[in-house]
């Protein structure tokens, strides 16, 4: 049987993985295979057993094999095929979807996701008012990754307009990178100065 999990939890995922396949299951990398490995994988047979507990990463990710999925949903052995997301547009997918059992694994989002950006936002008008609200999601956040999406913020905002103001940000924030790279400053202070600067 062929089974397709899917998500960015792979702790959840991996967890069930090894309800259904047990401890000592083959690991496959689905961007290293040809079509002409699928025979051995979906119908070949081991020295030691008839059935086989498999589990591919990332098959469908691979567009050579995925389009040959559905020659083999009748395997004898358990596969489980292992993907970060699925594109639900391919032809491999449309082929498969009513024929293979596909369990989602997604992490909870994050609540504070979108109050990151108007953080960002806010600095560039207000930086006390930004501060104030970086207070809220502090204890749930990390520092680093907080500052890559200030940054990812900055350039995209670059993208749509290369303005005086879009450059003096991207200038601040790459000195905020190297003061978090170079210092024993305490992250959030620096965070902080940062966004004040970019009022």
């Amino acid at each position: 049987m062929i089974r397709i999990f899917t998500g960015d939890n792979r702790v959840r995922a991996g967890q069930e993985i090894t309800k259904l396949l047990g401890d000592n299951y083959e690991v496959i990398e689905g961007a290293e295979l040809t079509p002409g490995d699928l025979p051995n994988i979906f119908k070949g047979v081991s020295l030691f057993s008839d059935k086989r507990h498999i589990l591919i990463r990332d098959f469908l990710a691979n567009k050579q094999v995925a389009d040959h999925l559905a020659n083999y949903l009748g395997t004898p052995h358990d596969i489980i095929l292992q993907e970060l997301k699925i594109d639900k547009r391919s032809a491999a997918y449309k082929a498969i979807k009513n024929q293979i059992p596909i369990t989602e694994f997604n992490l909870p989002k994050d609540p504070n996701a979108s109050l990151v950006f108007d953080i960002y936002k806010t600095a560039k008008r207000d930086g006390k008012r930004a501060i104030k609200m970086l207070e809220q999601i502090k204890p749930t956040q990390d520092p680093m990754m907080f500052f890559g999406l200030l940054a990812s913020q900055a350039l995209k905002d670059y993208d749509q307009h290369q303005g005086i103001t879009e450059k003096r940000t991207l200038k601040e924030l790459s000195k905020l990178d190297l003061q978090l790279k170079s210092t024993s400053i305490d992250p959030w202070l620096l965070i902080e100065a940062c966004l004040l600067r970019l009022s």
